[in-house]
């Protein structure tokens, strides 16, 4: 799925008690927001336990036509979570920003997908996958693990200045 740019907004208004900025000069663009997630070693994903419950991991990010990606093996909490409730919150922070991303994660499938998504991973952190069968592994470990990976398609994003006085919401299209 690509991306588009999103349309940003104040998260605050005039009539809000809040002390945020609310000039419209001070929304932050998304290429900040891209730029925060392409920087960024590691990020915090979320995802709905089987209870209802939250859980958060630190897990590596790429992004492949916009869309954050994530690594992750399917015995894992963070997987079998996905598997059962596709809403993940993806947060990161940078010099610039601090960046939280709402949306679905949907296992990548289809050789193309699967191999843009690992080439994405070998660049960033020369983190070589091989794509077998329509299946992702990790040939490097003992016993080759499987892996899936995940895109998160955003449906909204807030990203929060470091002066600590400026926020923007994005919305997404979903098209």
């Amino acid at each position: 799925m690509r991306v588009h740019t999103p349309v940003a907004e104040l998260l605050f208004g005039e009539g809000d008690a809040t002390p945020f900025n609310t000039d419209v000069a001070t929304l932050k663009p998304w290429r900040l927001a891209l730029a925060c997630v392409e920087s960024a070693h590691k990020c915090w994903l979320s995802t709905v336990g089987p209870d209802g419950g939250p859980h958060a991991a630190p897990v590596m990010v790429v992004l492949v036509d916009g869309a954050p990606c994530i690594a992750s093996r399917p015995p894992s909490r963070k997987s079998r979570n996905l598997a059962g409730n596709p809403r993940a919150v993806i947060t990161v922070s940078s010099d610039d920003l601090d960046l939280v991303v709402s949306g679905e994660a949907h296992q990548v499938s289809g050789d193309t997908a699967l191999r843009r998504v690992a080439a994405a991973f070998a660049t960033k952190y020369a983190w070589a996958f091989a794509i077998r069968d329509g299946r992702v592994y990790d040939e490097s470990l003992p016993g080759s693990p499987q892996y899936a990976f995940y895109e998160v398609s955003p449906v909204r994003a807030f990203g929060y200045g470091t002066d600590g006085l400026t926020a923007t919401r994005w919305r997404f299209s979903r098209t």
